[in-house]
């Protein structure tokens, strides 16, 4: 009986020592989430955003957007508050945030994969109106102050040229933006007929899920479509700006 008692005792304490060895290690205060549980977090917000951006009739009304985002925190039975304190921490904190940032970008991508694979299996046999992405570079980049050539170009030449009044939608989610940047990432897509060119120019000037429509002459066929999402070199300091979800989707004329 004694040598059970015993036996018990020295599992307890073994316990207790991992608990709090574990405490003493965490890089987080107590109040913050630690850094699995906020990147869990991230990628659920992360994903519930883009839900938001993607059906905008149906998260019109804000009533509803707070709705989903309530969803997500009961999900991981924290607060909204507990989570923007977090966020508040995270940033003062960037080595450990952008640690998390790379976890969750990474999980959205494993998702975001995992998804595509299904829809595969899952879709119809394709119809003239379908949309179809054809951007051909990476889904994942990311900006550093170190590098010599933050961009990416892309130069899309169909074997036959895209119908009259295609629309070019491209889309991709930001992480790492920061209001002190003197520079901001910037894009251009450009669609060329065959006796002119139609483009767009624009800036990326928030985190968060964002889009840009192009749409080409109504009557005529589309040969080529090109151009870049690049940043000049910044006076301001910052650590890195990462790109995810790329993609550029092609609707044909009079599709929804």
């Amino acid at each position: 009986m004694q040598a059970r008692l015993h036996n018990h005792s020295r599992l307890f304490f073994l316990l207790a020592s991992v608990i709090l060895l574990t405490a003493a290690c965490s890089k987080v205060p107590g109040g913050i989430l630690p850094e699995n549980k906020m990147k869990d977090v991230m990628v659920d917000v992360h994903i519930a955003e883009q839900i938001m951006s993607e059906n905008s009739i149906v998260y019109s009304d804000s009533l509803q957007k707070a709705a989903l985002m309530e969803s997500v925190f009961r999900k991981h039975n924290i607060t909204q508050a507990v989570y923007d304190s977090s966020l508040v921490w995270y940033g003062k904190n960037l080595n450990i945030m952008l640690q998390v940032l790379d976890l969750a970008i990474k999980e959205v991508d494993t998702r975001m994969h995992a998804y595509n694979e299904l829809q595969a299996v899952l879709a119809p046999p394709p119809v003239p109106t379908d949309s179809v992405n054809i951007w051909t570079q990476p889904a994942l980049l990311s900006f550093s102050p170190q590098s010599l050539f933050n961009a990416i170009t892309f130069d899309i030449r169909p074997e036959g040229a895209y119908v009259s009044g295609s629309v070019f939608v491209l889309n991709l989610s930001v992480w790492g933006l920061h209001p002190r940047l003197n520079r901001l990432p910037e894009l251009k897509i450009a669609a060329e007929h065959s006796d002119t060119t139609v483009l767009i120019r624009d800036t990326i000037s928030a985190d968060g899920f964002h889009s840009f429509t192009l749409r080409t002459v109504a009557t005529k066929p589309v040969r080529r479509v090109y151009g870049y999402i690049r940043m000049d070199k910044a006076e301001a300091p910052y650590h890195k700006i990462y790109l995810d979800s790329l993609s550029l989707i092609r609707f044909n004329y009079g599709s929804k």
